[in-house]
């Protein structure tokens, strides 16, 4: 299949994904407050819904720190802080699996300078690129598609994701841990 079609199959099933939550309704449980109320249900349940739902939500484009904030309302900024590492690992590896099945390496393919040169850069350093990259822009959906349509090697893009969220996680739960204190809403 060429590169163009496989792109417009992730482009169809993205948005048919997204359609469907919105439909069904399922996109209103990504708020702070429904996330909160997730996962203080059950210690168990509740987290590996919360888990699941950070995966669901990568792939239709909700920002990773709404999970963040919430985890860290509910459970405080270290635990907070933990189980939101373990759900961007999980969710960044669902949403890499996914879309390489559908898009295979499609960006590799294009014949398009810019694309090209990006990747020519990926390909020289990959794990130093993807720490940085993930340092800079976490677990943003649209670096997730790029990569995993880029070709690197699970295992280097799973290292990378490891690696490089750890840092911008403590920050945030440090940012929205002072946010609450100071709005009093812990």
């Amino acid at each position: 299949m060429r590169s163009s079609h496989r792109l417009l199959l992730v482009l169809v099933f993205l948005l048919s994904l997204f359609v469907l939550f919105e439909t069904l309704g399922i996109r209103a449980q990504f708020s702070l407050d429904a996330l909160q109320t997730l996962i203080l249900m059950h210690p168990v349940v509740g987290l590996l819904l919360f888990i699941l739902l950070f995966a669901l939500g990568n792939l239709i484009q909700i920002p990773g720190w709404v999970f963040l904030a919430a985890a860290v309302l509910a459970l405080g900024r270290l635990y907070g802080g933990i189980v939101t590492y373990v759900a961007a690992c999980v969710s960044c590896t669902v949403t890499y699996i996914t879309i390489r099945y559908l898009g295979g390496n499609a960006l590799r393919e294009l014949d398009n300078s810019l694309a090209q040169r990006l990747l020519n850069g990926l390909d020289r350093r990959p794990l130093a690129s993807i720490i940085s990259l993930r340092m800079l822009f976490q677990t943003m959906p649209a670096l997730n598609y790029a990569l995993a349509l880029s070709d690197v090697r699970f295992r280097i893009y799973l290292l990378g994701t490891l690696l490089g969220l750890p840092l911008p996680i403590a920050l945030y739960c440090l940012f929205f841990d002072y946010l609450a204190m100071w709005l009093n809403i812990a």
